[in-house]
């Protein structure tokens, strides 16, 4: 059975949303955590909103130090969670699934492959958790407190979830790699 893993940049203070304006250091610990994902999953999960703004953009890099992921993104079968994008056809190998979460998720799990990844998409890892289908969480905690009205990974009335602390790496850059397993 193939597991689904998550990765997400995450504040001191929960935040998960646009890392990218909080988000001050990447360090070789950080790549080579990343790099692993690479390495051991061959299908993507993703959201609506992480797939309209990675649809834009990753189909456009060919070259510098993001094109080897690229190529891994664009080449990966990609499967996009929305009850409300009419199609995905814009971003090679995207499946658009508008069916019932649990269904799908699991039917890719019993599939043949390697790990499944969640692409961002804090909406559809609670959602994931929520309903027992993540088997492991990787919370890359940067040293920073996010704020300004920024949205959580967890909202203050997220159910009671239980987690197992499997690894704890800190980083040069004062990242902790913080990896869990949810209890059941």
């Amino acid at each position: 059975m193939r597991k689904v893993v998550s990765g997400l940049f995450v504040s001191v203070d929960g935040v998960a949303q646009a890392p990218n304006e909080w988000q001050f250091a990447f360090d070789e610990e950080m790549g080579a955590a990343l790099n692993d994902t690479l390495e051991t999953a061959d299908t993507i999960l993703m959201g609506r909103v992480t797939f309209t703004e990675w649809a834009a953009y990753w189909p456009t890099v060919t070259s510098g130090d993001d094109a080897g992921f690229a190529t891994w993104i664009n080449d990966s079968p990609k499967y996009v969670f929305s009850s409300t994008l009419d199609s995905v056809e814009d971003w090679e190998n995207s499946t658009l699934i508008k069916t019932d979460l649990v269904t799908a998720v699991n039917e890719l799990k019993a599939g043949e492959g390697k790990n499944i990844t969640v692409a961002g998409s804090p909406t559809l890892v609670r959602s994931l958790l929520e309903l027992d289908l993540l088997d492991e969480l990787v919370l890359l905690i940067h040293p920073v407190i996010a704020g300004e009205g920024r949205k959580k990974l967890f909202s203050d009335d997220a159910a009671l979830k239980k987690l197992r602390l499997v690894s704890a790496q800190p980083t040069s850059s004062g990242v902790i790699i913080a990896t869990y397993r949810p209890v059941h």
